[in-house]
């Protein structure tokens, strides 16, 4: 079995048997912080923000779409293994003499962001070759936030409405203001978080300075604990001084990296761009064909004519054929800046047998049909 594969196994099978552990303790934390009545309404409230937040994370992600399945990965191992582990080692640090102040200030960001990065750590382990870039990695750590924020916020909701939280008798005013804090002022937070580590996955994939490639993970985690421990602290100060960091620190850090993650989306039509310009150059597929793949409107409409002129099938095999040219244009950048994978050859190789076998069978608008 080849190493990629093998890697992708190991992947799977850790994966899958972690998020089944941490949903069993989940599932049996949660059955304890209230009765099932405060428990549905607290999840489908918690669930609110979850759609509209994998939808911007999705369209960040949309010039290069990474498999479903290791987003969906994402999203249950927030949920599920990085509360329950984290949960743990707050637990732990707890029996140790830690106070809820300083657990809530100092332990909560270092073993959350902890929990949470030990996803993308596993990605560059054992899935490096689906990670192309910051992008990616700020797409994974948004994923992973995001269930993260879910599972959190349903048990703040819980304990808020039942009273259970140490700031009131609950109810329904309780529950309110909570989902208003947590749901609708801050959704963003975990995934803002988490998303500096991310950046650092993504530039020590990217760089060609080893020196960079072992720190930039260490400093992005270091960053992720520094944001959420004075997010965390502004809770200790009351109401005003909460809003005085949101204003003043979380939602400006939260629009600099929407804005970072913009630019870094546009850029990738340039660089993808030039990726395959010198790919074609190389015989590796026809330069006609690059304005129908670097472009998305361009790319829809591709997909609109083949299945026009195909059927289903049709747009089936301008799918595959785009996403091989897409990911033999990243893989082919990273050769340009000199950071090619070990498997370089393979993976380019088995590319391009992909574009071979599916270019007969499409046109783009404006070619001729293929003969059948």
């Amino acid at each position: 079995m080849p190493r990629r594969r093998r890697d992708s196994v190991a992947f799977t099978i850790v994966v899958t048997a972690l998020v089944l552990i941490g949903a069993l303790v989940m599932a049996l934390i949660i059955a304890l912080s209230g009765g099932p009545g405060s428990l549905v309404m607290a999840a489908l409230l918690a669930a609110l923000p979850v759609g509209p937040l994998v939808g911007c994370f999705m369209w960040l992600d949309r010039y290069e779409p990474e498999p479903r399945s290791l987003l969906m990965a994402g999203l249950l191992w927030g949920a599920f293994v990085a509360t329950a582990a984290a949960l743990v080692f707050q637990g732990i640090g707890v029996v140790g003499g830690a106070s809820d102040d300083a657990s809530l200030a100092f332990v909560a960001p270092v073993t959350e962001e902890a929990t949470k990065g030990a996803f993308l750590l596993l990605l560059l382990w054992w899935r490096r070759h689906e990670l192309d870039g910051v992008l990616d990695g700020i797409v994974y750590a948004g994923m992973v936030g995001i269930g993260f924020a879910f599972t959190e916020n349903l048990l703040y909701l819980a304990a808020a409405y039942n009273g259970t939280d140490g700031f009131g008798p609950g109810g329904t005013e309780a529950l309110t203001g909570t989902f208003i804090v947590r749901c609708l002022l801050s959704p963003f937070a975990h995934p803002l978080f988490t998303a500096f580590i991310g950046i650092g996955i993504g530039l020590a994939v990217t760089s060609r300075v080893a020196t960079v490639r072992f720190l930039a993970p260490i400093g992005g985690y270091a960053l992720a604990v520094l944001a959420h421990s004075l997010w965390n602290a502004s809770t200790l100060g009351g109401t005003e001084n909460f809003f005085l960091t949101y204003a003043t620190m979380m939602f400006p850090a939260f629009l600099g990296l929407t804005a970072f993650a913009l630019y870094r989306r546009h850029s990738e039509r340039g660089l993808m761009a030039a990726a395959l310009n010198d790919a074609a150059d190389r015989g590796l597929l026809p330069a006609t064909d690059i304005p129908w793949l670097v472009d998305l409107p361009a790319r829809r409409r591709a997909r609109i004519h083949a299945k026009q002129v195909a059927g289903i099938p049709g747009e089936r095999a301008m799918r595959e054929y785009q996403g091989a040219a897409i990911e033999l244009g990243y893989l082919h950048h990273r050769y340009l800046r000199g950071t090619a994978p070990a498997d370089f050859a393979q993976r380019g190789h088995e590319h391009v047998q992909v574009l071979n076998a599916v270019r007969p069978r499409i046109s783009f608008p404006g070619q001729l049909v293929p003969t059948r």
